[in-house]
């Protein structure tokens, strides 16, 4: 079967079915009330993300209308809500500040066609492996770096400026301090406030709207010096595809493969929370790509910033009942009617307002609780933690996974490492006269190897097994091997050599099939083959060895 076949039939594979739409069919209603619930808390995020994003709060509208819908239809979960994200300004940020508006959508659609990619070749099922103290990590992280991000606009302060997020966050207090904006920082924690308080009084009301209304009234009926999101048009924007530039694919691929790679775990993180408040939901790994892909393949041609499922809004839509894409569909659909029908008034929403909602949405983000309990599970968890928190906030995050994960691979490593054991056994001597069992304890050790033997461990096991000294014979247990590694099998057949040259007789026994495969392969103990020094079992060995000792003895 040729790869274009192949290929073929695995796209179509991704392609919404029957089963989709009968979920549709089974209580539209309640879907769409779900819908509608998401939509009225999606709102005020939409557009805060679409400001803090660079690209304005029309952006973020857009990418919640388009994204969601096209995720929606070919996404592989049932209840996921995609739209712009807060982790995703994280990364956009400094792409608007190097390359500009062109440069998001460009990065959008390449992250787009990667996802799709990745959804092809069904890499959707490997995210599930990545370590908990990484993902609590950078989710904290990202939840301080939305904090800081909204620290000028909650000040007031319009021109302020760094390098790094916390760097424009400290220059926005200095120049707040210099020239105060006392109503702008008392709206944003006043709704910043409202939200959090109010969600522990009523937590199916949405005081974020509420916030924001009573933000954007207080700002009409009062002379307070507040900013305003501004002008917004009364209309999704035409297609066009003017941002296309071939010629910038290569500076813009590590941006675009920093979108896709966080678009695809945020998604896939956010339809794992969804099943888990569910009973028989399960989403598929690869569709919920593909629909990610495609849904940041569309909102860049409609002016939109690059999107991925949110887990609070999903959260939402389960919360309120939802049961098939039905209300995720409905949700971007009453998006789309605010954007037709109410712009002027959404374009007096202060920013400072906009500010608040981020700002207890961040602090919703972080559950103390669960960051708590792994910093105290063990000394690796703490330190994942603890690397990949700091490296979000004062570097990036593609950066903070890459050395989150790269830690946990070494301490992982390391522990299995630790794991693996070169234990001397007795000999089982019990038919033997007392003059044999003296002469076997004399010159013959039994050593059983339990665990891996692999190249984190083989340093180790080298170590212990050429202090053998004081014996003429030496029997290699290998039964309780559970894996072994060209490292490993190196390390063995160094050992064996070392042991030889020192005139000592080595024995192997109860080597598995697939271990023996490897040590063939790397011609290890060959020497031994041919010499009959290999034994299915350890008594076979044992009896050999006995006949040795008493031979030369």
């Amino acid at each position: 079967m040729s790869a274009a076949v192949v290929v073929r039939d695995r796209v179509r594979s991704l392609l919404p079915g029957r089963a989709d739409w009968v979920a549709v069919r089974r209580s539209p209603r309640r879907d769409l009330l779900a819908g509608l619930t998401v939509a009225v808390v999606a709102l005020p995020l939409a557009l805060a993300f679409g400001v803090t994003s660079g690209l304005g709060a029309q952006a973020g509208l857009v990418t919640a209308v388009v994204a969601g819908a096209v995720a929606a239809v070919f996404g592989g979960s049932n209840l996921q809500v995609s739209g712009p994200t807060g982790a995703m300004t994280v990364v956009l940020v400094p792409v608007v500040q190097q390359f500009g508006a062109t440069g998001v959508l460009m990065v959008g659609a390449m992250a787009g066609l990667v996802l799709i990619a990745l959804a092809v070749a069904r890499l959707g099922r490997y995210v599930r492996y990545l370590p908990t103290p990484v993902i609590e990590g950078f989710t904290a992280g990202i939840a301080v770096v939305i904090a800081l991000q909204q620290v000028p606009a909650a000040l007031g302060v319009t021109d302020a400026h760094g390098e790094r997020v916390w760097a424009v966050a400290g220059d926005a207090v200095a120049r707040f301090v210099t020239h105060p904006h006392p109503a702008a920082l008392a709206v944003a924690l006043g709704v910043a406030a409202l939200m959090l308080l109010g969600a522990r009084w009523r937590p199916g009301v949405p005081f974020s709207l509420l916030g924001v209304a009573a933000a954007t009234i207080l700002a009409e009926t009062t002379s307070l010096d507040l900013i305003r999101i501004g002008a917004l048009p009364q209309s999704i924007p035409a297609p066009s595809l003017a941002f296309v530039d071939l010629g910038a694919i290569g500076v813009l691929l590590p941006s675009a493969l920093a979108v896709a790679a966080l678009a695809a775990l945020e998604s896939l993180l956010s339809a794992t929370v969804a099943d888990g408040m569910t009973v028989g939901e399960r989403h598929d790994p690869d569709r919920e790509l593909f629909g990610q892909g495609l849904a940041n393949l569309a909102a860049p041609v409609f002016g939109g910033i690059p999107a991925t499922a949110a887990i609070a809004r999903t959260a939402v839509n389960v919360r309120a009942g939802a049961s098939s894409k039905l209300a995720a569909l409905t949700h971007a659909g009453a998006l789309a009617a605010i954007v037709l029908a109410a712009a002027p008034l959404v374009g007096r929403i202060p920013l400072a307002a906009l500010a608040g909602v981020l700002l207890a949405t961040t602090v919703r983000m972080v559950e103390a609780g669960s960051l708590w309990a792994l910093a105290r599970a063990t000394r690796g968890d703490a330190l994942v933690l603890v690397l990949t928190f700091a490296v979000t906030v004062i570097w990036d995050l593609v950066a903070a996974v890459a050395v989150g994960i790269a830690v946990a691979i070494v301490v992982a490593l390391r522990a299995v490492a630790r794991s693996a054991r070169l234990e001397q056994v007795p000999l089982d001597t019990s038919d033997h006269s007392a003059e044999e069992r003296a002469l076997l304890a004399e010159h013959i050790v039994a050593y059983r190897l339990d665990g891996p033997l692999f190249f984190a461990a083989a340093h180790n096991f080298l170590l212990q097994l050429s202090e053998v000294a004081d014996v003429r014979v030496v029997i290699l247990r290998m039964s309780r091997v559970s894996t072994i590694d060209a490292t490993g099998a190196q390390v063995l057949g160094d050992a064996i050599r070392r042991l030889r040259g020192r005139g000592i007789v080595v024995l192997i026994s109860g080597i598995t099939p697939g271990h023996d495969q490897v040590l063939s392969t790397l011609g290890v103990a060959e020497e031994l083959r041919r010499e009959g020094l290999v034994f299915p079992d350890t008594p076979a060995a044992i009896r050999y060895a006995r006949d040795l000792a008493l031979a030369t003895r």
